[in-house]
């Protein structure tokens, strides 16, 4: 019982993380895609999607903050640099 549900987990998050592989972004929820609220005045800008009528997948987003973490904290080695050489 324990490893059947292991197992659909595992497999939901491999589905999501597919998912958010091949398509990072996601219809607005705030707008439902038009890109446009209703204001007092008329329309406006959606805040969330800021009118692109797209938003960033949660999935995505961690990925995302999770590469430039290791890439920040990962040194990187650059030969052409003169002041990364040790003899001049």
């Amino acid at each position: 019982m324990l490893a059947a549900s292991t197992l659909i987990i595992l497999a939901t998050l491999a589905g999501y993380a597919l998912l958010c592989a091949i398509r990072p972004f996601a219809v607005c929820r705030t707008c439902s895609g038009t890109g446009l609220r209703e204001a007092r005045k008329g329309m406006k800008l959606c805040r969330r999607c800021r009118g692109t009528r797209y938003r960033l997948r949660t999935g995505r987003r961690l990925h995302n903050h999770a590469r430039r973490l290791h890439s920040d904290g990962t040194r990187t080695r650059h030969t052409t640099d003169k002041e990364c050489l040790p003899w001049q």
